[in-house]
């Protein structure tokens, strides 16, 4: 039912109006601590969050408010777990959050108070704060657990947490990774490679560097007792803290150039430097796949070999896996993001099942607040994949921020031993443009919807500092000149 108080809406589950002892009554908290605080608005960057309910959400990018509602399950033997929905400030219209990376959680203030809210419906459940260094796990609201976080993983790698709502996928007593060539004991695996373990070791039983794999490290003693005590489907909700803010400035201006849609701007502060057409619809071709990697690390173990099947209904430039009975995940990354490999794109869709993993590709755009953005497919074939220039540098800032391994392979380098194990060499790379300073990687695409699209990230070098900045194109008739004009444009303006 809905009680409207003097303050706020709240919706109020029937098992809230029953009377109960709460078991996180030992659980120390300040006077006017979060749950005793009246409602209030939270202060985010061009947006007032309402409250409604136990706790609001945000879509850090657009501002989408909302509450968060925790249901407990009846039954005693099973696991408690959260029922979340966002509500529009405005409109009061409902729509599920999913378990899934959640930026606003990036938020020291809005984290605390969605783990109140959790505490103080008796959910159990793992926290894991790396703002904080800190892993604990609840039980029935009951702090039972503590254990501090020795090392955290390599930042842009497929095992890099990010901030959100997760559930305990698997539990191994003994995780052998074989790209890494490590066993790290005692682990438990969240969203297929986000993991809490603890000191990995060679298969010689010598530690293992920490930068060697893997993810949230414990002791191995704190792993162990954190794995007996957690259970399968068990709530993960992470806290990573937001990268401190740049200061640098620029001064905009705009370009003479021909090319209907273009977006130039510095990653670090987001400064927007030049752009026409920001927010026109248009099919993006194989940019596409960029996403497509962004699911395959989010959705997939990247840590294995699977069937090379060669789909039949499309094509690559370059076919190289109608010869192979197996093929490595991160080979297929490989094909994918060098080669633009369409079949393997259909290859890595096809391990989740195609219609799910293009369900996946959509609802991570929602996630990034990409909402002008929609994908029909994982290769970039289809002109039903649109986007537009402002949408496809939110992609760029979440890959450099979070899936940074991805950029590192659009530019065929040479990366750390823990992702040796390529099944193919001699790789032709289509994503490097000639004549242009400082490429660090990105994605090309050319169809005859689309025409010639293009998204890549250059080392410039703004007043002596080193700047990256993020270039994306779509609708060319001639990317390269295009990309060199843009890149050209800011090094004349603002540089040296």
């Amino acid at each position: 039912m809905f009680q409207k108080s003097k303050d706020t809406l709240q919706l109020i589950a029937h098992e809230s109006d029953q009377p109960h002892v709460s078991k996180g009554a030992l659980i120390p908290f300040k006077p006017n601590s979060i749950q005793e605080r009246p409602t209030r608005a939270l202060a985010l960057p061009m947006q007032t969050i309402a409250r409604v309910g136990v706790v609001a959400l945000l879509f850090a990018v657009f501002g989408v408010a909302g509450t968060a509602g925790y249901g407990s399950m009846l039954q005693s033997s099973q696991v408690a777990s959260p029922i979340v929905t966002i509500v529009d400030p405005v409109t009061l219209s409902v729509a599920a959050f999913d378990y899934g990376p959640q930026a606003a959680l990036s938020q020291t203030s809005f984290f605390a108070e969605t783990k109140a809210a959790f505490i103080k419906d008796e959910l159990t459940f793992i926290e894991i704060d790396t703002e904080r260094d800190q892993v604990r796990y609840f039980a029935d609201g009951v702090l039972a657990s503590s254990a501090t976080i020795l090392a955290e993983p390599t930042a842009g790698s497929w095992w890099d947490v990010e901030a959100g709502l997760y559930q305990v996928k698997e539990k191994q007593e003994e995780f052998f990774s074989n790209l890494a060539q490590t066993v790290m004991p005692w682990t438990i695996t969240f969203q297929e490679n986000f993991m809490i373990h603890g000191q990995p070791q060679y298969p010689d039983g010598t530690s293992a560097p920490d930068n060697a794999a893997g993810g949230v490290r414990l002791s191995t003693t704190d792993a162990k007792q954190l794995y007996e005590l957690a259970a399968p489907d068990v709530p993960v909700l992470v806290h990573v803290g937001r990268v401190s803010a740049d200061s640098f400035v620029y001064k905009p201006s705009v370009p003479d150039i021909s090319t209907p849609h273009y977006f130039i701007a510095d990653l670090d502060n987001n400064a927007l430097l030049a752009a026409n057409d920001i927010t026109a619809v248009v099919p993006i071709a194989s940019i596409t796949k960029l996403m497509t990697a962004v699911v395959a690390a989010e959705e997939l173990q990247l840590d294995q070999r699977v069937s090379a099947t060669s789909p039949n209904f499309v094509v690559s430039m370059i076919p190289r896996l109608a010869e192979r009975s197996s093929v490595s995940m991160y080979s297929l990354l490989q094909l994918l993001l060098v080669e633009s490999s369409n079949e393997a794109a259909e290859a890595l869709a096809a391990q989740l099942g195609r219609e799910k993993f293009i369900a996946a590709m959509n609802k991570k755009a929602r996630q990034l607040g990409m909402l002008n953005t929609s994908f029909a497919d994982p290769s970039g074939l289809s002109a039903q994949n649109v986007s537009t220039v402002g949408d496809l540098y939110r992609l760029a800032q979440h890959i450099d921020q979070n899936r940074s391994f991805i950029f590192d392979i659009t530019r065929d380098v040479n990366l750390p031993s823990a992702y040796v194990g390529g099944d193919f060499s001699g790789l032709i790379n289509f994503n490097e443009i000639d004549d242009v300073t400082g490429f660090m990687g990105g994605k090309v695409g050319e169809t005859i919807a689309a025409g010639q699209t293009s998204l890549s990230l250059h080392e410039l070098q703004i007043d002596g500092i080193t700047r990256t900045v993020v270039v994306v194109v779509l609708g060319s008739l001639g990317r390269t000149a295009d990309v060199q004009a843009l890149v050209s444009f800011v090094e004349n303006r603002f540089g040296e």
